[in-house]
């Protein structure tokens, strides 16, 4: 463990104007608050905030958060309070210190609603000060380093956490080395074996080559001084996470993967950077379309450099990202660079953003969002999106997450703009909507008066902030329809109960609910946003006690009359977790669906059919069939190793079928039996996973409404 004076010297370091006492009594008053407790490893746990302290004075911050990294746990796991800290530290640090608290608290890999509530409360915690999450990322930063004393289950947990929304929300910050290197820990948790490949892989690959980074770093440092710009050359290999991720999206192996180094040149000024550019590429060939400056269009966390891609010995790429020093310290620190001393001074750096503006402008674009689904799936589009620059016909740049389309465009100029979007022209050619926009490109956006948004739209748009307007306008469209689906879907719950669903019992409801009116109350249950049992309970609560104790609690479905059996639907097959519908049609019994299978569409005018129905809470055996498809490789013991990994996920295959048969693949469709939907999504992972699967997905075809799969 770092002695209080040796951290003290290394904030010194950079910070001659410390206050060393300070520093010294908050790290005497963590040790004797943590007195006794021990790590998962066996170490004094203090070994642990000192840690954090450590990895914080490495991007030079101020001294309230390296003593906020001493504390950092002390109120939540020791009998320090609030008061306590506020006391002897100050104010600042008690708000830091409670602030980690709150978010060490949110379980952010928690169910999906629960999720979108504590993201919200994440941004809220960063709003007031970033200080907090920075704390938090070098907290997880330590973690992830010493997982290995951490039970098998908690260390996948806290891997996929990390790789979901730690790492992404450090990328996102800027700060891109510990993004790296959350990204590589997590990976060696969640694919030791792939890691692993790609780290013999290398070590193969140097044998067979010998050293490429020195010897390309040399040519590059040559060429430099024969031009007379000073400027420093760093090679390395990239991370295995990264070339990992790479050979996924490319779908190709190792071998054939070319840019597996990257090289940076730190130079020091603007106009070096773009001399620096000319002498590479009139040294080496440039590969077309692997150019990208942003210097000139910066990203939105400040980060500055120019990329390019060229062809160095033996025709093997290599990437170069080329920028000033001032450029290099916010591209490594991001956020942290609002937060650095230099000389005892705050660090002036012309090119840090401050992310708060970011946070804001997230936080005011889905405060309005009724649905969490809707907004979780919002901030993660946000979070984990590269971005791309298109211009509008009078040369305003629109930046656009990767892989974003006219409709995003449209959108993200006004929302009155994408709502009547009819067409686009790129670069002056009419286009589809679903076009994927690229670098540089030029958007004009056809519009029409009477037009309104689509359903369609909502596979085509790639933004939270379309996709929400969308949303929003679709709801207000189908209004009136969902309107009268919730008064049946309503009437009919009630009724089960021996009741009416009279418009004081829905009033009292739309209260309880804290929806605005009645209306809307019966407009959200048509949409299925909230159910039926939902409404019933929320004006006779005690009915929620009595339905528990019948035998009908026991049945797997609840919501059926007495004696009357169900069969799930085959276009779907639904699954314990799913929100359901049940179709009572004649001579076919009661059908179950999904609440959102395409084939109720034909059954929307029959609303006197529709039964509100809920699976029966508790654990469900594995009985439920759901078919997967599946593109697997076709080589030796692959298809042993599939049916051997279901069959590990306590999932029984009840069925098999070859659909197409190549000579490098097989695609084929297995019947699997699932105890609910979180199982699927187990099985699924795993599935997906499997390096000799390309794709898995869950089979949902309307045109089999009518074959019902046997009772359960």
């Amino acid at each position: 463990m770092i002695a209080a004076e040796d951290l003290v010297a290394l904030v010194r370091n950079y910070n001659p104007t410390t206050n060393e006492k300070l520093i010294i009594a908050a790290y005497e008053y963590g040790r004797e608050m943590h007195e006794g407790q021990k790590r998962k490893s066996g170490e004094p746990y203090f070994t642990h905030p000192v840690a954090v302290a450590a990895i914080l004075t490495e991007q030079q911050l101020d001294d309230a958060t390296i003593i906020t990294a001493l504390l950092h746990d002390t109120i939540e796991d020791t009998r320090s309070t609030y008061a306590d800290v506020a006391e002897k530290f100050g104010t600042e640090v008690a708000d830091l210190v409670d602030g980690v608290t709150k978010l060490t608290n949110l379980q952010l890999s928690s169910s999906e609603t629960k999720q979108a509530e504590n993201f919200r409360k994440l941004f809220m915690a960063m709003s007031k000060d970033l200080r907090v999450i920075l704390v938090k990322l070098a907290d997880r930063l330590h973690n992830m380093r010493t997982i290995r004393a951490m039970k098998p289950e908690k260390q996948g947990q806290k891997a996929r956490e990390t790789m979901d929304i730690y790492a992404p929300l450090a990328g996102r910050m800027g700060m891109q080395s510990m993004r790296e290197e959350l990204e590589d820990l997590a990976f060696r948790v969640l694919n030791p074996e792939g890691r692993s490949s790609i780290i013999r892989r290398f070590i193969t690959l140097q044998k067979e080559t010998g050293d490429v980074i020195h010897r390309i770093t040399s040519d590059m440092r040559h060429e430099l001084d024969r031009a007379g710009i000073e400027a420093q050359v760093f090679g390395r290999a990239k991370k295995p996470y990264s070339i990992w991720r790479k050979m996924q999206e490319k779908k190709i192996g190792f071998s054939r993967l070319s840019d597996i180094y990257g090289f940076r040149i730190i130079c020091q000024s603007e106009n070096d950077a773009y001399a620096i550019l000319g002498v590479i590429h009139q040294r080496w060939r440039a590969v077309p379309g692997r150019f990208k400056d942003y210097i000139s269009q910066p990203k939105s966390n400040g980060y500055r450099s120019i990329h390019t891609t060229v062809s160095g010995r033996d025709g093997k790429r290599v990437e170069v990202q080329i920028r000033t020093r001032q450029m290099h310290e916010v591209a490594e620190t991001g956020v942290a660079a609002h937060w650095s001393y230099r000389d005892g001074e705050r660090a002036e750096n012309p090119f840090a953003v401050d992310p708060t503006r970011w946070v804001a402008s997230l936080s005011e674009q889905f405060d309005a969002e009724e649905d969490h689904d809707e907004f979780l799936e919002a901030v993660k589009l946000e979070m984990y999106s590269d971005k791309v620059f298109c211009f509008t016909p009078k040369g305003d740049v629109v930046k656009l997450p990767k892989g974003a389309t006219p409709l995003d465009y449209a959108y993200a100029i006004h929302t009155r703009i994408g709502s009547a979007c009819v067409g686009a022209k790129v670069d002056g050619l009419r286009v589809p909507l679903w076009t994927r926009l690229k670098n540089g490109q030029s958007v004009e956006i056809i519009t029409a008066e009477a037009q309104t948004p689509q359903a369609t739209w909502l596979d085509i748009a790639a933004t939270g902030k379309a996709k929400t307007a969308i949303r929003r306008a679709l709801r207000e469209a189908n209004k009136e329809r969902f309107i009268k689906l919730g008064h049946e879907l309503a009437r009919a719950a009630f009724e089960t109960h021996g009741k009416k669903a009279t418009d004081k019992a829905l009033e009292k409801a739309a209260t309880t609910l804290r929806v605005k009116n009645v209306d809307d109350l019966l407009a959200r249950l048509g949409s299925a946003e909230v159910s039926s049992r939902e409404v019933v309970e929320a004006v006779y609560p005690d009915l929620a006690i009595k339905e528990d104790s019948t035998v009908e609690a026991k049945r797997a479905v609840v919501g059926l009359a007495h004696g009357q059996g169900f069969d799930r639907a085959a276009c779907c097959q639904p699954l314990p977790g799913e929100r359901i519908v049940g179709l009572a049609l004649p001579g076919r019994g009661v059908s179950v669906h999904t609440i959102d299978c395409e084939a109720l569409a034909s059954h929307e005018h029959e609303t006197e059919s529709w039964l509100d129905l809920h699976w029966a809470d508790g654990t469900h055996p594995p009985v439920y069939t759901v078919t997967l498809e599946m593109t697997i490789g076709n080589d030796a013991g692959v298809l042993g190793r599939i049916c051997t990994l279901i069959g590990e996920m306590k999932a029984n295959i009840s069925d098999m079928e070859f659909i197409d048969r190549k000579p490098d693949f097989f695609k084929i469709r297995v019947n699997a039996d699932l105890r609910d939907a979180e199982h699927l999504h187990s099985v699924m992972s795993a599935l997906d996973a499997e390096s000799n699967v390309a794709s898995v997905e869950r089979r949902r075809d309307p045109a089999l409404e009518h074959v019902l799969v046997p009772k359960v």
